[in-house]
């Protein structure tokens, strides 16, 4: 039976992510349900590793960054958005990769924000922009014997409804995590897969 360790399990779409490739073939680790990790802390992740044994596949969707005005960024939002989106996601990769079976495949999570950014997206931007370099670049070293790609979600309809907006115009969580389920199964090593409508 394949094993896929789901890092961000207890968020809106980690838990659509487990619900999609079903319970039974997944690992759930978040911060404070499941295996717990912390994917700023590089310790925590090799401790993960350490405990769950071989996998066939990993699903990030851990790894948040901060959305704010420009006037009032901090050197700490610019430090805490790069050691978990950033850093945190390359770790991942980093420490997870030799506990993944040749073929299997790491998916990691950036956001159309790398592509069309916003008022008070510059530190999220940054971030998801350099998270799909690295995919793309990892896809170029030999040694690596998984695929590493990623998904970008859009808009997300149920975070839309919880900051008060219309959700229509976003994607419901469970189809975002059919993308991530198809990178995960398919998905070409270097490539980042959209998650929005059209």
């Amino acid at each position: 039976m394949s094993k896929t360790l789901v890092i961000g399990a207890a968020g809106l779409l980690g838990s659509r992510v487990v619900e999609a490739l079903g319970e039974d073939q997944c690992i759930c680790a978040s911060r404070n349900s499941g295996e717990r990790v912390d994917i700023s802390a590089p310790k925590s992740l090799a401790s993960l590793f350490g405990r769950v044994g071989p996998l066939d596949g990993i699903i990030c969707t851990g790894g948040a960054a901060r959305f704010k005005p420009w006037e009032q960024m901090t050197d700490e939002d610019w430090a805490f958005s790069l050691a978990n989106k950033l850093l945190g996601q390359v770790n991942v990769v980093r420490y997870g990769a030799k506990s993944v079976r040749p073929g299997g495949a790491i998916t990691l999570t950036t956001g159309l924000a790398a592509q069309y950014p916003s008022p008070g997206s510059a530190i999220i931007t940054t971030v998801n922009a350099a998270v799909e370099a690295f995919v793309r670049a990892v896809a170029a070293e030999l040694s690596i014997t998984v695929r590493v790609n990623a998904v970008s979600p859009g808009w997300v309809a149920e975070t839309l409804q919880a900051m008060g907006r219309d959700p229509s115009g976003g994607i419901p969580a469970a189809e975002v995590a059919q993308v991530f389920v198809q990178q995960q199964r398919e998905g070409s090593t270097g490539s980042v897969a959209p998650s929005a409508r059209g």
